[in-house]
């Protein structure tokens, strides 16, 4: 049973809102993500996201300000996706969307596609990789920094 004094101490809630911030990370990078994918239809999907992640990185970003070196990757890999990757690959998938209607066909069909939505599609990969690689590289300094964590308890 733990005592009274754990209820006060920062310990306590420095440990629980790590174990809230790993948690939704494998959560969402690992789950939540992969499985929507399949599961949904494309449009669904993209709809899905766009509102997911402005919460779960501003979860990221917000959890840690006083830490040292994987606290900053963790600050900077997430504000990177909520200010810089998340809103540029939404704005392509508005575009693309556009552009499927212009064309008359979506942007996966088999076929030969117009060239603004070739330009589309390669942006979209684009960002959606760099967004995809910052979060795992933010992954990775939040596992670490379990390990650092876990040293100190």
């Amino acid at each position: 049973m733990p005592s009274t004094t754990s209820l006060t101490s920062p310990t306590s809630y420095h440990l629980l809102t790590y174990g809230t911030l790993l948690g939704s990370n494998l959560f969402q990078t690992f789950l939540n993500g992969p499985i929507s994918y399949t599961a949904l239809p494309r449009a669904q999907f993209s709809t899905l996201q766009q509102a997911i992640f402005p919460p779960y990185f501003s979860l990221q970003t917000g959890n840690f300000w006083d830490a040292l070196v994987p606290i900053a990757v963790i600050l900077g890999t997430s504000l990177v996706n909520l200010v810089v990757l998340g809103p540029a690959t939404t704005r392509v998938m508005r575009r693309r969307k556009h552009q499927e209607t212009r064309d008359g066909k979506r942007y996966h069909d088999a076929g030969p596609q117009s060239a603004e939505m070739q330009r589309l599609n390669s942006s979209f990969t684009y960002l959606h990789s760099a967004s995809s690689l910052s979060n795992l590289i933010g992954t990775g300094a939040i596992i670490f920094y379990g390990f650092v964590l876990a040293e100190k308890i």
